[in-house]
């Protein structure tokens, strides 16, 4: 799949949905550098991509940037309640919880 989705966008197909499909795919693999490169272009071409979002955090995460994992929660928060995605909001709220256990007291 993901082979197909490179082919598409070395021909010069760009949009939200093709890197969206291609930051899932190298998240699922744990590429999260590759997967946060994708991520963070589909958020810019679409900043109320709320799923997209919700991945970017994700794939941060992965690469050990909490505060970058952050940013992109909170983010995603944003629009998904401008869209009233309220179940993406509800799962990032969850996220950023989380991070919030986890981070050491400073």
């Amino acid at each position: 799949m993901l082979e197909g989705l490179e082919k598409m966008l070395a021909k010069g197909v760009d949009n939200a949905l093709l890197r969206f499909g291609l930051g899932k795919g190298y998240l699922d693999q744990r590429d999260y550098a590759r997967a946060a490169e994708h991520l963070q272009r589909c958020v810019e071409q679409d900043p109320g991509y709320s799923a997209a979002w919700k991945l970017l955090g994700k794939a941060r995460q992965g690469q050990g940037d909490l505060d970058g994992a952050r940013r992109a929660w909170e983010q995603g928060i944003a629009a998904a309640q401008s869209h009233g995605d309220k179940q993406a909001e509800k799962e990032m709220t969850v996220f950023l919880r989380k991070l919030d256990k986890a981070a050491p007291a400073g």
